[in-house]
């Protein structure tokens, strides 16, 4: 067998979630680093059609992997990933809301008050 590839940038990640994870006692950036560890084929997709039905106007989401561009986002809301495809990126903005990495929310938002988990 061979040995996983692991991405340093999701590496990093995952041990700085951790770290403001244990500083400020915030479960929410552990779980979003637990996500994040799964294997390739168990990481967390969410569409823009699964925001849009669990969120409203101006709420703060977090996808712990990659966020895609099936359906229509109707409102805006600010959504940080790991990734996003080109296409999700485009109809975020153009419902007026905001794509982040997750360092940003994290650096935004660090006791993860007021924040949705879509996994």
């Amino acid at each position: 067998m061979r040995k996983a590839e692991v991405n340093p940038e999701r590496a990093a990640l995952t041990r700085l979630l951790r770290k403001e994870a244990r500083a400020r006692k915030v479960k929410l950036w552990r779980r979003v680093a637990e996500l994040l560890e799964k294997a390739k084929r168990r990481r967390i997709a969410v569409n823009l059609s699964t925001i849009n039905r669990h969120t409203e106007r101006g709420d703060q989401v977090v996808v712990p992997g990659k966020t895609l561009s099936a359906g229509l986002l109707t409102h805006p809301v600010t959504v940080a990933a790991f990734s996003f495809s080109a296409k999700a990126r485009k109809k975020i903005e153009e419902a007026g809301g905001k794509c982040l990495k997750l360092e940003e929310m994290l650096s935004i938002n660090p006791e993860g008050k007021k924040v949705k988990l879509l996994a």
